[in-house]
């Protein structure tokens, strides 16, 4: 072998030991960067958020879990870019992988600011309650969508123009498919326009117990598309938006009392004087109860029944949640019951009577003696 040749190999012997050392400190580096992001999210972050725990307000706390998930990642970005410092294959400088990296961390930035802008995230609720919650729960929802597109929006029009991408042709471009867009999500835009029509209108909030001609249930949620209520079975209904601001809405949480109607069927055989004694007995109950609300009760004969005196019961509670309503109608029911006892008058039951004329008896008997 020749000397110039020697010299040669040598030299790409040393290339090489030079680009697997180099290689080796790029994975090092990277390694040791997730190593070091396990423990600062086990230890350090942890120690964090209990300190901004002992805050007066949940502010901080918001922050630090909202970018707990994008700190772990910036790590590692910023790991990757030390590492391209060693690695032989890719200039650290590089024009494409220093977009990329920007890019990375204004995704990192959306995402941290996506989760703190959640309806969970607890922010916005905190926020309506330091403004004497001058902000109605059910616009919170919509406000934190809203306030999410346009981020995701700032976002993508940021890395566009980082890539040297003219934002200003995608809108032209949006703007002229506008139309057809509108046109091919007819059902989208009908279901967004009624969620709009839901928020202005304010028909029922968060929380409200509410019924319509397709649901009954309590309002969890509602987006730009529809709106979420959980039912007294505990299962999640999920109604257009379109089809709710179309429907007669009971909102039963914004009632100022609550009805309890029935007839009490009496026998046919109670006299004028008992049946005007017990009327005017149980609407004094009814009015001295401090828990029937006193504008409207109404204890009337309304009509002669098949087989019973009705006597209509009209009154309203003063509490209008289920519980102690029902409860409340258990009282009345029962107190009800004793004053029917004690005027010796009986509660009516289905029945008919069947008069038999004395030739029908006769003939009836002739036929059974003859067989």
């Amino acid at each position: 072998m020749s000397l110039g040749s020697l010299v040669i190999a040598l030299s790409i012997m040393k290339i090489d030991n030079d680009m697997l050392k180099n290689l080796g400190i790029s994975i090092g580096i990277l390694v040791l960067f997730i190593l070091f992001r396990n423990l600062f999210t086990k230890y350090v972050f942890q120690l964090i958020l209990k300190l901004t725990r002992k805050t007066p307000t949940d502010f901080f706390t918001q922050i630090c879990l909202s970018f707990e998930r994008p700190l772990g990642w910036f790590f590692i970005i910023f790991g990757l870019y030390l590492a391209m410092d060693y690695f032989p294959f890719i200039d650290q400088h590089n024009t494409i992988f220093l977009k990329l990296l920007r890019s990375m961390i204004i995704v990192l930035i959306t995402w941290g600011l996506f989760n703190l802008s959640s309806p969970t995230s607890g922010l916005l609720i905190s926020v309506n309650q330091k403004i004497n919650n001058k902000i109605d729960l059910i616009l919170i929802p919509f406000i934190s969508r809203a306030i999410r597109v346009v981020m995701i929006a700032i976002s993508i029009s940021i890395i566009g123009q980082e890539f040297n991408y003219d934002v200003n042709g995608l809108v032209a471009g949006l703007g002229l498919g506008g139309l057809a867009f509108a046109l091919a999500a007819k059902e989208a835009v009908g279901n967004l326009i009624g969620g709009v029509v839901i928020v202005t209108e304010k028909p029922f909030s968060i929380g409200d117990w509410i019924l319509t001609p397709s649901v009954e249930g309590i309002v969890e949620d509602i987006n730009f598309r529809s709106t979420k209520v959980r039912t007294f079975s505990q299962a999640l209904v999920t109604v257009p938006n379109a089809t709710l601001a179309n429907e007669a809405i009971t909102n039963w949480s914004r009632m100022g009392k609550r009805k309890i109607d029935f007839h009490l069927g009496l026998n046919y055989q109670t006299t004028r004087e008992e049946l005007e004694r017990v009327v005017h007995r149980i609407e004094q109950l009814l009015r001295t109860h401090e828990e029937i609300h006193p504008d409207t009760i109404m204890v009337a004969f309304d009509h002669y029944n098949e087989s019973s005196l009705d006597v209509l019961v009209y009154f309203f509670t003063n509490s209008t949640v289920w519980t102690e309503h029902v409860k409340i109608k258990h009282e009345i029911n029962l107190e009800i019951m004793g004053i029917l006892e004690e005027e010796g008058v009986e509660v009516a039951f289905p029945s008919r009577t069947i008069y038999v004329s004395p030739q029908t008896s006769e003939e009836f008997q002739s036929m059974v003696s003859v067989d």
